[in-house]
């Protein structure tokens, strides 16, 4: 189980936030903590940071990805009476965006606000419920355009002010789960395989990406860059266990049942089976998905590259995904680092994974 110091992290990175494309202090803390595991560390010009442990030179690279950004929203206008009005960034629902605490990023600090929402007694009862992005605005306190951008410009990240919470031993709620527990992930999968080191027949490398929720660039620019023989990637996907879900279109995938592995698209079918037989090996309890189109991850800007890189998803069963509230269990967490660190741990050092 995780240390009080790997929890640490955890609190660390979901109490730092990193809207896409803004993601430099969270990764200046990913990168604090995996230097003691790593023979050398390194980053590229837009702030995706690697990790790196050597094995052998003459042995195959697995890299270990994640992305850290988060989703948010971005200062669009400011009008004359000092009302911020935000576009999103990322992924962002604006059926949750009104009434809600939110911190402004600028070069000078946080600024606060609030996302305005008008009473239910003066609501037009004619008016549809969800908002246009155009409409969507936040109040930071001030009377006048000229006040506002003295706080604020146009280009400022956003994020909700809401912070991580234990619900109890075993559940965590927070506002950016997605991704951040999968920077969490890798910096525990790096951790274990150092300390077996001896164990370790293959190179390894810990990459932990930006700017996912826009278009998966990050990981695009760190695989052309590596030129990992093999990935393992690692992201949240949708729990499916909570009412109003249609298992039957979504698949059935539970909270605190284990990892969830996909069969298609990005996936690799050799490397998927590889962590099947790792799974049943070590006991690690496993879900299974069905892709027949994308991931939506990370993987998807992967597999491709420099003629292909067999690539599997590993993922983290959450619920209430792009919300401010997401919900992940932290044994579905362990059975991750779990399977990816002897997923690893178990390749040869000339492993090949070509499906004819």
């Amino acid at each position: 189980m995780f240390t009080n110091e790997d929890l640490e992290l955890l609190k660390q990175l979901l109490s730092t936030p990193s809207p896409t494309g803004f993601e430099t202090a969270g990764q200046k803390i990913w990168l604090n903590y995996v230097k003691q595991f790593a023979d050398d560390i390194t980053a590229d010009s837009y702030g995706s940071a690697a990790a790196h442990i050597n094995a052998d030179s003459d042995a195959i690279t697995v890299m270990i990805e994640a992305h850290c950004d988060e989703i948010g929203m971005m200062i669009n206008y400011i009008d004359d009476n000092g009302f911020v009005y935000v576009t999103r960034l990322g992924g962002s629902d604006p059926a949750i965006t009104r009434a809600r605490r939110v911190h402004i990023h600028t070069r000078e600090g946080i600024v606060a606000g609030v996302t305005g929402n008008t009473a239910i007694h003066l609501q037009d009862k004619d008016k549809k419920k969800v908002p246009e992005w155009g409409e969507i605005f936040i109040d930071i306190g001030v009377t006048n355009r000229e006040d506002a951008i003295k706080l604020v410009q146009v280009g400022n990240a956003v994020t909700y002010a809401d912070d991580y919470e234990f619900l109890n031993e075993e559940i965590i709620t927070a506002r950016a789960l997605d991704n951040r527990i999968g920077g969490f992930i890798i910096a525990q999968v790096l951790k274990r395989l150092s300390e077996e080191r001896d164990k370790l027949q293959v190179n390894v490398v810990a990459v932990n990406s930006v700017q996912e929720e826009i278009g998966g660039f990050g990981a695009r620019m760190m695989s052309l860059r590596l030129n990992p023989d093999l990935a393992l990637v690692t992201d949240v996907t949708h729990a499916t266990d909570t009412p109003g879900i249609d298992q039957r279109q979504h698949g059935k995938i539970e909270l605190g049942k284990g990892a969830a592995l996909q069969y298609g698209s990005a996936n690799h079918p050799v490397l998927v089976r590889h962590l099947e037989d790792v799974a049943r090996q070590f006991e690690v309890p496993v879900q299974y998905e069905a892709n027949s189109n994308r991931t939506g991850t990370d993987t998807d800007s992967i597999f491709y590259q420099n003629g292909g890189i067999p690539s599997a998803l590993v993922s983290v069963p959450l619920r209430y995904m792009h919300s401010p509230a997401e919900i992940v269990h932290i044994k579905d967490v362990e059975y991750v680092v779990e399977l990816m660190m002897r997923g690893v741990q178990s390749l040869e050092r000339n492993a090949s994974f070509n499906v004819l």
